[in-house]
């Protein structure tokens, strides 16, 4: 029998991974942005003003991102407390 514990848990774990995957699409622009700048032929930004910009979202949602991880595992009782 599966228990309401089980269920949270494994929604929470799928949710923090879900987290991860932004924080990880977020840093691939921002460092194939940083190899554009240097010359190489990638796509994202291209100018400073583009490259500061996408540094600080990046840093931002990354920080609401493990917020989020941190919260949802409390909540799946993945973090015990």
């Amino acid at each position: 029998m599966v228990t309401i514990k089980e269920i949270k848990s494994t929604i929470s774990v799928a949710i923090a991974a879900a987290f991860g995957f932004i924080i990880a699409l977020i840093w691939k622009d921002v460092i194939v942005g940083i190899v554009n700048m240097t010359g190489l032929s990638v796509t994202a930004p291209t100018n400073m003003n583009s490259a500061v910009v996408a540094v600080v979202t990046a840093l931002v949602l990354t920080i609401i991102c493990v917020l989020g991880i941190v919260y949802i595992s409390k909540w799946g009782g993945v973090v015990q407390k």
